[in-house]
């Protein structure tokens, strides 16, 4: 195997080695026999498992719905986030189960295995999906109550008499 050695003369020789050997992103998509891309999702207490495929954009949790699973609309804008970032709304069917934690935080897990889900059907989803921070998992959980204190951190009211 023959070594390539290039001699660099100022900082703009190494940026552009630096671009040249970055390879590009052809990684295959991740999808099961159905056409789908499976991912997890998860925050707070919430589980979601979701699967999308291509379709007409119709989204259903827990076999229900999303205008009737999740009221809010702050909920479901917060859902269709990773579609909007990456111009794909309408484009894909969303098919989820989701379990545990309240309603907050079961949208942020669906939205968490949207995105991830994104990436595995398209690899070069993955950049600005990462850039706004939708593939972090957010791992703020509630802290447990301590023995002595009336919740995490709250003593019991105190007197004096």
């Amino acid at each position: 195997m023959a070594q390539v050695t290039t001699t660099l003369s100022s900082l703009k020789d190494l940026q552009a080695a630096g671009t040249e050997s970055a390879p590009a992103d052809t990684s295959a998509p991740k999808l099961d026999k159905f056409g789908r891309a499976y991912a997890t999702g998860k925050r707070k207490d919430a589980v979601a498992r979701v699967w999308i495929k291509p379709g007409s954009g119709k989204i259903s949790i827990n076999g229900r719905d999303i205008e009737v699973y999740f009221a809010r609309p702050v909920l479901r804008m917060m859902i269709n986030q990773p579609f909007g970032l990456v111009d794909r709304a309408g484009q894909f069917d969303v098919l989820c189960t989701v379990a545990g934690g309240g309603l907050s935080g079961q949208a942020g897990a669906v939205r968490h295995g949207i995105s991830k889900a994104l990436t595995y059907f398209e690899p070069a989803l993955r950049p600005p999906l990462k850039a706004a921070g939708f593939l972090t998992r957010d791992a703020r959980v509630v802290e447990r109550k301590k023995y002595g204190r009336a919740k995490a951190r709250r003593s019991f009211q105190f007197s004096k008499r």
